[in-house]
């Protein structure tokens, strides 16, 4: 009776696992697309699910019709028969029929995702971004508009937005689970690809979604974020004019923010950016860019946009991100040291 409750027990935590799986945020599940991407995937995952659901539902049939009607009712050895050719041609006719229903939307699927022809056009107006990984961050370099922004990427609704991808030191992969993909960022070649944001869907998401690192990267590879702002054209066109004219580092408003822009000057400036323009080469990129910092919703991709938070980070980030590339790059820093150096890059800021 007590093995009995064990596997009870076991089978209802296995439902509930079940149910919950399903659930999620519009920004960031599967099962709410948010894109012409997603909704093609979105009906890839529905179309074979249906196949194999009905082959399970007709293998079940089948078992029980036999188990009934065919079980052993005496001693008596029943009719012995060889072979059919007829069932032989179902049985293998049925599973190509099957496959092919899935294969040529698959295939047709694939080749649609897979353009990106209009990417390598010098004369197309479309938008280009190139994704580089890092442990364990992202930046978003936009050649066309000569913008670098890190952790945050922000892309125009209703129009193909086509990303290059590479990785800066190990294997990780690109995805934005509600809008589509996804693909791996490696160190040797480049990967290309498309999505497309739904306006609609985004305005339902609060024009934010939730990117991450879909290959097992180090320690903290579920710790691998980066948010995402959909917005208009017109709003993403604002957005890249502010960006583009701020050429210098923000400079400090306040006494204390002075002095936090001292601190940095001398402790961060040589991993960090602060400006969004992109003078520098892909090589030197070794930390975030940080020039529209105080606009961010996240630090680190993780904690809460405040100043306690970015005091917390900078005073130990081992602690939240394990195996990070910033710990033990500077020194310790006393607390009015992180007071001011907080107030300085919540005040870095290109849109009002």
């Amino acid at each position: 009776m007590k093995r009995l409750a064990n596997w009870r027990l076991f089978s209802l935590f296995a439902i509930v696992a079940l149910v919950l799986s399903g659930c999620g945020k519009p920004y960031l599940s599967t099962l709410t697309p948010a894109g012409e991407v997603a909704d093609i995937q979105y009906d890839l995952m529905g179309l074979s699910t249906i196949i194999m659901v009905g082959v399970i539902i007709v293998v079940m049939l089948v078992f029980v019709i036999v188990f009934f009607r065919f079980r052993r009712k005496d001693d008596r050895i029943p009719k012995q028969v060889e072979g059919s050719h007829k069932l032989e041609i179902i049985w293998t006719v049925i599973p190509i029929l099957l496959l092919l229903v899935l294969a040529v939307p698959t295939v047709s699927a694939t080749f649609k995702l897979a353009d990106v022809k209009t990417m390598d056009d010098k004369n197309s107006k479309a938008v280009v971004v190139n994704v580089r990984s890092h442990l364990y961050w992202w930046d978003f370099e936009y050649p066309k508009q000569k913008i670098v922004t890190s952790q945050e990427l922000v892309v125009p609704t209703d129009e193909k937005v086509y990303f290059s991808l590479k990785s800066m030191d190990v294997k990780h992969s690109f995805w934005i689970p509600a809008v589509g993909g996804k693909l791996d960022t490696n160190t040797d070649n480049i990967n290309k690809f498309w999505l497309e944001f739904d306006a609609e869907k985004s305005n339902e998401a609060g024009n934010l979604f939730y990117g991450k690192c879909a290959e097992l990267c180090g320690p903290s590879h579920a710790l691998m974020d980066f948010k995402v702002k959909a917005m208009s054209k017109d709003d993403f066109n604002a957005w890249v004019k502010d960006m583009q004219s701020v050429k210098a580092p923000e400079k400090a408003q306040t006494a204390l923010a002075q002095q936090g822009q001292d601190i940095f000057n001398k402790s961060c400036i040589g991993c960090h950016a602060v400006t969004p323009e992109n003078k520098m080469p892909e090589t030197a990129r070794i930390a975030p860019n940080l020039s529209n910092f105080g606009e961010r919703s996240r630090v680190a991709g993780i904690l809460d946009h405040n100043k306690e938070e970015v005091k917390n980070w900078i005073r130990n980030p081992e602690t939240y991100k394990p195996g990070n590339t910033m710990t033990g790059k500077y020194p310790q820093m006393t607390e009015d040291q992180l007071n001011a150096l907080a107030e300085y890059l919540m005040g870095l800021k290109v849109q009002d």
